[in-house]
C-alpha cells in the first residue's frame, strides 16, 4: 500500500448520535428504510454501536462494506439509559446548548412520506403546511433529534401522490451550525478535501447555508442543479455576526449535556492521511497512537466538533474491527 493519501478517495462516511433507547431509535430509522448494516458490542466498557444505512439494490451505496460508504447513521447507547427516566439527550437545538442541527433525508414524494411517518405515530418539529418553507418538513426521532425530510422532486409533482418508495430514499446530509463560515469553508475544503457543492445565502434572515461533500463519482453539480439526490453532505449553517462576538461558541454535542458526537471521514491511508493533518497543524481530540484504539482518530474543526478518522478497508483488504 503506497504512503499517501488522496482526498478524492475520501468519504464523508457517518454522523453519530447518543440514544436513550436503541430499540426505539432503530425502529424508526429502520421505519424509514434504514437498516443496521454493523453493530459493534463493547460490554467491557458499557457501551454498543449500531451503524443505520440505506442498503436496498436502488441505494448508492448499496453493498458497501460499512467503511466504503457515505450516509450512516452511527446511534451510541451507552448501558442502562433506557432505564434512567432522568436521562435525556441534547438535540443542538435548544438554547443555550446549541451546535448540531439535524440529520436530513430526501424522500420520493415528500407529502405522502410525510403522512407514512406521522400515521406511524411520530411527532413533528415543522409539518410540511406549518411556516413559510412549505416543502421541508422536520421529523422528531424518539430522542427529540431533529430528521429534516426534504423532496427529491418539486413538491407541487407528488402533491397528489399517495405512495412512497423507501428505496429511493437518501441520508442527505447532517447540519451543523458555525460561528466563522470563512474559517470553516476552509477548514472543510482545505484541510479535509471537500468540495462546495451548493450554497443558499438568505440576506433577509441574515443566514446562510453551505453543502459541502466529496463529488465522488457524482461529480460536481451544475449551477442550479439540486444536490437532493445525493448522500454524505456536510451542512454548515453561518448566522450573521457570531464571527465578531468573541464570547460566542456553540455546543460540539460532547461537553455535558451530551448529543450528537461526531462526523466520521473514512480515508484511503490512515496513517498517511493523519500525517498529512499533522503538517496542516490540525487541533487534535485523539491522535491515532492515543488510547485503547489505535485505529481511530480524532481532529477538531474551528468550532471543536469531533472529526473520526477512520481507515476504508476496501484500501487495505483487511478489517478494522
Amino acid at each position: 500500500m503506497a504512503s499517501t493519501t488522496e482526498t478524492k478517495n475520501y468519504k464523508f462516511n457517518h454522523s453519530m448520535i447518543r440514544v436513550k433507547d436503541p430499540k426505539e431509535s432503530v425502529k424508526f430509522y429502520e421505519l424509514l428504510g434504514m437498516k443496521v448494516i454493523k453493530k459493534l458490542e463493547f460490554p467491557e466498557a458499557k457501551f454498543d454501536l449500531y451503524f443505520l444505512a440505506f442498503d436496498s439494490p436502488k441505494a448508492l451505496s448499496a453493498g458497501n462494506n460499512v467503511w466504503d460508504r457515505e450516509g450512516i447513521v452511527e446511534l451510541t447507547h451507552n448501558y442502562g439509559t433506557e432505564n434512567d427516566a432522568s436521562y435525556k439527550v441534547n438535540n443542538g437545538n435548544a438554547e443555550p446548548h446549541r451546535g448540531f442541527g439535524h440529520l436530513c433525508v430526501s424522500v420520493d414524494n415528500i407529502q405522502a412520506a410525510c403522512q407514512r411517518i406521522e400515521d406511524a405515530g411520530y411527532r413533528f418539529q415543522k409539518k410540511l403546511t406549518d411556516g413559510r418553507m412549505r416543502n421541508i418538513a422536520f421529523a422528531l426521532d424518539p430522542d427529540g433529534y431533529w430528521v429534516e425530510i426534504v423532496g427529491q422532486k418539486p413538491v407541487e409533482e407528488t402533491e397528489s401522490v399517495k405512495e412512497t418508495d423507501l428505496e429511493t430514499y437518501r441520508l442527505n446530509h447532517t447540519m451543523i451550525r458555525v460561528k466563522d463560515a470563512e474559517k470553516s469553508l476552509k477548514f472543510y475544503q482545505e484541510v479535509l478535501g471537500m468540495s462546495l457543492l451548493r450554497t443558499h445565502e438568505n440576506e433577509k434572515a441574515a443566514f446562510n447555508l453551505y453543502f459541502l461533500g466529496y463529488p465522488g463519482t457524482m461529480g460536481v453539480p451544475a449551477e442550479g442543479q439540486g444536490t437532493a439526490d445525493r448522500e454524505g453532505l456536510l451542512e454548515l449553517t453561518w448566522n450573521y455576526g457570531t464571527e465578531k462576538d468573541e464570547a460566542f461558541s456553540y455546543h460540539n454535542g460532547n461537553n455535558e449535556p451530551q448529543g450528537f458526537g461526531h462526523i466520521c471521514v473514512s480515508v484511503d491511508n490512515i496513517e498517511a492521511a493523519c500525517a498529512r493533518f499533522e503538517s496542516l497543524d490540525v487541533s487534535w481530540k485523539k491522535r491515532l497512537a492515543d488510547g485503547r484504539m489505535k485505529n481511530v482518530a480524532f481532529i477538531l474543526d474551528p468550532d471543536g466538533y469531533w472529526i473520526e478518522v477512520v481507515q476504508n478497508e476496501r484500501f487495505t483488504g483487511k478489517a478494522n474491527f
